[in-house]
C-alpha cells in the first residue's frame, strides 16, 4: 500500500525548498551546462512551491552505511547539490523534482528492497545505484518494469545491460583500457605489475581489458597478481613478485582500503615503484590512520579533480564544501552530472509528470542520444544507444595531499 510515511524511512533525503540559485542553462550551440550557485531567500521560497501540475519523482539508491559510505554518501549530495539548483530555476520543464534516495549498503537484496520502497513512493526515473552489484541487482527490476536508470557510477558491463540502462562513468572494460592507453601514451613504464582481487567483477573486468590493451601500448606486463575477497589483507607475496619482476609501475584496479595496506606493506619491504588506479582509489586519502604521505604521487585515471581551475568545476566545489563541509569526489560529480543529463534529456522528449514511468523510460531512451552536457565529469558528452557514455578519459595524481589534474 501507497503511504507518505515512506518519506521517513532511512536514508531519505526529500527535496525541500531549493537553497541556491542556478548559473547552469543552455549555451549558444544548445549544448546543457551543468550550474552552480548561491544560496538566496528568493530560492528558498521560489522553490518550495510545486507548480499545479504535479512534480517529477526522482528515486535513488546506494550505500550511506557501510564500508562503501563513502561512496554513496558523495552520490547522494551531489544529486541533491543539482536538484536544488534545478528546482530554484524552475525545475525540469517549469516542473519540481521531489527526491527521494534509499541507502543498499552495497549489498544486492537491501538495493532490491530499496527499489521496491522507491516503487511504492511512486519513483518515474532512478539515479542508482552507485556500486555495480547493487546495480545490476536492481537492473533486472527496472528492465522488468521499464523504469529508466541512470548509474552514476555502476561500472560493471551489465550495469548498462538492458536499453533502460545508462551510465555518466566509463565502463570497467572501458578504464582497463583507457588506463592502458593513458600509462603507454605518457611512457610511464617498460615494465609493469598489476595487483587486482580476482574475485570482484569490478576489478577482474578492469584488468582484462588493461591485459588486452597493454599489448599495444609499449609496455611489458612482468607480473600479473590477484587476490581474492577471502585473503586481502597480506599482499606481501603479490608485492615480492612485482619488485622482483623489476616493474618500475604497480596497476591497481581495486578499491581504496586494499590499496591502502599494498602502499603500506610496499613501503616495509623497501619497493617504491610507481602506482596507477582507478575510480575506486578515489577515497584513499580519507582512509582512517593511514599515512597519507604514502599517496604521494599515486596516479589514478579519474572524471573529476576538485582542484581544476574551471569555473563549473570550482563553482561546484566552492557549494559543496559550505553546504556538506567537505571537498566533493568523483563520486559526488557524477551524481551531480547525472541529474543534469536526466533534465536535458527529460526536456529534450517532452516529458510531463502525469505519465507513467514505462512512458517516461521510452522517450528518455531516445532523448539520452540526443543530447549533449557539459558536465564536470565530461564537456560536450553523449550517450549511445547501449547506455555508455562518450567523453575524453582524465586522469589525477596525489600531490601534497590533494588530487591535481594532469
Amino acid at each position: 500500500m501507497k503511504t507518505t510515511k515512506k518519506l521517513v524511512s532511512l536514508g531519505l533525503v526529500a527535496v525541500m525548498a531549493a537553497s541556491l540559485t542556478a548559473c547552469g542553462g543552455k549555451s549558444d550551440n544548445g549544448t546543457t551546462t551543468a550550474g552552480t550557485a548561491e544560496t538566496t531567500a528568493a530560492a528558498d521560497a521560489g522553490a518550495a512551491e510545486q507548480t499545479a501540475g504535479g512534480s517529477f519523482k526522482l528515486g535513488g539508491i546506494g550505500p550511506i552505511t557501510g564500508a562503501t559510505a563513502i561512496y554513496g554518501q558523495a552520490v547522494m549530495n551531489g544529486a541533491e547539490l543539482a536538484i536544488n539548483e534545478i528546482n530554484a530555476a524552475g525545475g525540469i520543464g517549469g516542473v519540481q523534482i521531489e527526491y527521494n534516495f534509499q541507502d543498499d549498503e552495497n549489498d544486492t537484496e537491501k538495493a532490491v528492497n530499496a527499489y521496491n520502497t522507491l516503487k511504492d513512493w511512486g519513483m518515474q526515473m532512478l539515479v542508482g545505484t552507485v556500486t555495480s552489484a547493487p546495480c545490476i541487482a536492481v537492473g533486472s527490476e527496472s528492465s522488468n518494469d521499464n523504469m529508466f536508470q541512470l548509474t552514476p557510477s555502476g561500472s560493471a558491463v551489465d550495469c548498462a545491460k538492458f536499453d533502460n540502462q545508462f551510465r555518466i562513468c566509463f565502463s570497467d572494460p572501458n578504464q582497463g583500457a583507457a588506463s592502458a592507453q593513458y600509462i603507454g601514451e605518457n611512457k610511464l613504464a617498460t615494465k609493469v605489475a598489476i595487483i587486482y582481487d580476482s574475485s570482484d567483477v569490478y576489478s577482474s573486468g578492469i584488468h582484462d581489458k588493461f591485459i588486452a590493451e597493454a599489448a599495444n601500448q609499449g609496455f611489458e606486463v612482468v607480473a600479473d597478481e590477484a587476490f581474492t575477497a577471502d585473503n586481502n589483507t597480506n599482499f606481501s607475496v603479490q608485492i615480492q613478485k612485482a619488485q622482483d619482476a623489476g616493474a618500475e609501475l604497480v596497476f591497481l584496479p581495486i578499491y581504496y582500503q586494499q590499496a591502502s595496506l599494498i602502499l603500506v606493506q610496499a613501503k616495509q619491504m623497501g619497493y617504491e615503484p610507481e602506482f596507477f588506479g582507478c575510480d575506486g582509489l578515489d577515497g584513499l586519502l580519507t582512509v582512517e590512520n593511514f599515512d597519507t604521505s604514502l599517496a604521494e604521487g599515486i596516479m589514478l585515471l579519474t572524471p573529476f579533480a576538485a582542484d581544476a581551475q574551471d569555473d563549473l568545476t570550482k563553482n561546484f566545489v566552492t557549494t559543496y564544501k559550505e553546504k556538506y563541509g567537505d571537498t566533493p569526489n568523483q563520486f559526488a560529480a557524477d551524481a551531480y552530472d547525472a541529474v543534469y543529463a536526466i533534465k536535458a534529456a527529460a526536456e529534450k522528449a517532452g516529458i510531463t509528470p502525469d505519465m507513467d514511468a514505462s512512458t517516461i523510460c521510452d522517450k528518455l531512451k531516445t532523448a539520452m542520444t540526443e543530447v549533449s552536457v557539459d558536465g564536470l565529469t565530461g564537456l560536450g558528452m553523449k550517450w549511445t544507444a547501449d547506455g555508455e557514455p562518450e567523453k575524453a578519459p582524465k586522469a589525477v595524481k596525489i600531490v601534497d595531499g590533494v588530487y591535481n589534474a594532469m
